[in-house]
Formats: C-alpha cells, structure tokens, sequence
C-alpha cells in the first residue's frame, strides 16, 4: 500500500523568495523546515524494532517533545501508520512505503550535471541508466522544480573521449562485479601490441579518458589500460582469486604513494 503526503505549514512559517524554501523562524534563528521535520520523523521510526520516545525524536531535531507530539497527531492524521502513545513512545507500522524523496534546488542540479557528465564517458548502459534517473526525478519532485529539470540553468559539453571499440564498458563493470578476468589485446602509446590477463578492480574516469585499473598477470603488478586503446577483449568465466576489496586498498595505496 502506497501514501501521499501533504505536509502542512505551522503558523509562523513563511516563504522566502530569496532561499526559495519556507522557513521557521523562531528567537530570531532559522529553523528545519517542518515539511523536513516530519520527513526525518518517518525517517527515524523506519526500521526501528523498539518503539521511539518523543524525548528521543525532540533531541535528534532539537525541538521540544511539544512539538514533536504536534508532528506525529499530524502525520497520523495523514493516515501514515504511526503507532504508540506518549510516554511509552512511537513505532511506524511494517509495509508503508515512504513517499517520493524531496530535493532541493541545489541537490537537483547536482543529479542533473552529474547525469549529463555521464554522457562524457561513451558508456551507452550507463548513459541509459543516467536518463532513467532523470526520468524518475521529473515524477519525483514537485512541480516547482520540474523546470529546472526540462531547462537546466548550464551546459556540459560532450567532450573529447574516444568511444571504445575493443571492449564494452558493461563488460568492465561485470567483470569487476563478478571478480571475473578479461583477456585484451593492447596497443601502448609507442604502438606496442601485446595481450594480456587482467583482473579489473576499478574504472577510473578522468575528463577525456576512461582506464581500467587491473591486476596484470603479465607483468605480476597493478597496471591501468586505457579502453580507447584495448583492440579486442573477451570477459572469461574465469574468477581472480585475490580478495577484490584488499586489493582495491592496495591499487589506492600505490596511487596515492609519491612518484
């Protein structure tokens, strides 16, 4: 079973067009907005196996237990399934799925300029999935901040990345997820060619170049390869043995270290 929200406004809050958000001012300081308020309470409640006292809640969101019996009679009264009493405390009821997450400005321009960074990267699965979270924001949010979304307020260029031809980057991603290895052929930057073994553990973005860090076997070190230059891949069934998330440390390590 789904809800809906409507979060009403408490008296003393009002809207600032200069912060474009409602805000509480109480002894001249801005407080959480309630709408965000009575999120975190839901927020809160999830998932807890024992019930939550106000006196609980009132520190978390340094209100008063007031305000917080305020919140859940509201909430209630919203049909979100809040059960308990005051005094013994509060649990949420199991099966209610939260409402859409609310955003503001700033964190939807920052999933937006981030999703449109991915189109740098030539990775047609990844770029399918970027627009997919576009699409499920614009059902998200609400109707104020829909046009930021259909007119975004800057550009990012596609840049200058080569798309690759030798290996698909889903392939990559797979490989690391599954701890699998994947054979290459590799041009050098000196036209070298020369196959390889490799155990991928990360993809490594830079603004024009896409590398895989990887385990060579080969060369018995951690190496990078740049997809633009791998001319033939295979993903093996093949599993690395090494311990994906030490090795992780490891390659991080070696790169952090001073050349």
């Amino acid at each position: 079973m789904s809800f809906c929200i409507v979060f009403p406004l408490e008296p003393c809050e009002f809207y600032s067009d200069a912060t474009d958000t409602v805000l509480s001012v109480v002894f001249g300081r801005v407080r959480m907005r309630r709408a965000d308020r009575l999120f975190d309470i839901i927020q809160a409640l999830r998932g807890r196996k024992q019930p939550t006292t106000a006196a609980f809640l009132a520190q978390r969101l340094e209100v008063t237990t007031r305000t917080i019996y305020r919140d859940i009679a509201t909430l209630q009264a919203r049909r979100i399934p809040i059960e308990g009493e005051p005094g013994l405390g509060y649990f949420l009821r199991k099966g209610f799925d939260l409402p859409p997450l609310m955003f503001t400005i700033e964190e939807v321009e920052a999933i937006t300029v981030g999703a449109n960074l991915v189109q740098r990267i030539r990775d047609p699965k990844l770029q399918e999935a970027a627009q997919s979270v576009l699409n499920k924001l614009q059902h998200t949010v609400p109707s104020e901040l829909r046009s930021y979304l259909a007119s975004p307020r800057f550009y990012v260029s596609e840049g200058d990345t080569v798309r690759p031809d030798g290996i698909a980057l889903v392939d990559v991603r797979n490989a690391i997820r599954g701890c699998r290895k994947i054979s290459i052929t590799y041009v050098d930057e000196q036209q070298r060619q020369s196959c390889r073994t490799i155990w991928p553990i990360a993809t490594v973005y830079y603004v024009d170049v896409t590398l895989i860090a990887a385990w060579c076997e080969l060369r018995q070190d951690y190496r990078h390869f740049r997809v633009d230059r791998i001319i033939q891949s295979e993903l093996l069934s093949e599993q690395f043995s090494g311990d994906s998330s030490r090795m992780m440390t490891e390659w991080m390590a070696m790169r952090s270290a001073p050349s």
